[in-house]
């Protein structure tokens, strides 16, 4: 290289200059003054940081979808003496933990019956009414809340609250789906944006019942979030990169 190009990759307002040079990628990338020296350039750890990052949310994600479906299922056991099964009859109930379609909940009961006293997780009255008056007009029995002779599949899901329990029912398989998308990296942008706002949903729901703590707890998921999305262009074996 000659001193000229060398100088004018020393000056500060020579970055035409720099890229008509041939050994100017530290120039053009680093403003540094040694255009002689070699700077190679790699995003590798930036890249297995938005890796981590997609992985730690997507098995989050999974986990917490697949644990909506997890019960626990009472048993008689036999008792062992010294290591061995009695001789006696003798058994003791257990719980043993199970995973079934019967057992979903996608919010835990404890917090669902505070969720149904709050007056912001009712709509208002002709929407909250409405499903019912539908069932009414179809030939349908209502008594109460209930739809008294509607399959129990679907009467549960039209009680009121109904905006509660609509969230109830897609917030597992919301999670599963997310979780997903973000591990096979399809849409990954989309998707991290999609379980941010899920998690804002969740908050929303935790601040009305004043869980603090669980607040905050999702607000750590949502940081997370965000530096997953600042670091999405270096995230790699992706589907639908661009979005």
């Amino acid at each position: 290289m000659t001193t000229e190009s060398t100088e004018c990759c020393k000056s500060t307002e020579a970055t035409e200059c720099c890229k008509s040079t041939e050994a100017t990628p530290c120039c053009k990338s680093t403003g540094t003054a040694d255009c002689g020296q070699s700077c190679p350039q790699t995003n590798l750890g930036l890249t297995c940081g938005a890796l981590l990052l997609r992985l730690w949310l997507a098995v989050r994600a999974i986990q917490t979808g697949v644990e909506k479906f997890a019960g626990s299922v009472g048993s008689d056991q036999p008792v062992t003496i010294d290591g061995k099964t009695n001789d006696y009859g003798l058994t003791a109930a257990t719980n043993v933990k199970e995973y079934a379609f019967s057992h979903y909940h996608g919010v835990p009961d404890a917090l669902y019956k505070k969720f149904a006293e709050e007056p912001l997780m009712r709509l208002p009255g002709p929407l909250e009414t409405m499903p019912k008056e539908l069932y009414r007009w179809l030939g349908g029995k209502v008594g109460g809340e209930k739809l008294a002779d509607a399959p129990a599949a679907w009467a549960t899901f039209l009680e009121e609250p109904i905006m509660l329990n609509v969230y109830n029912l897609v917030l597992g398989p919301a999670l599963l789906l997310l979780g997903l998308t973000i591990l096979l990296g399809l849409a990954s942008r989309t998707s991290l944006f999609l379980l941010g706002l899920l998690y804002i949903s969740l908050t929303w729901g935790l601040v009305l019942i004043k869980e603090d703590s669980g607040v905050a707890w999702l607000g750590i998921h949502l940081i997370i979030i965000v530096m997953a999305l600042w670091l999405s262009k270096y995230n790699r074996f992706c589907v639908l990169k661009k979005w």
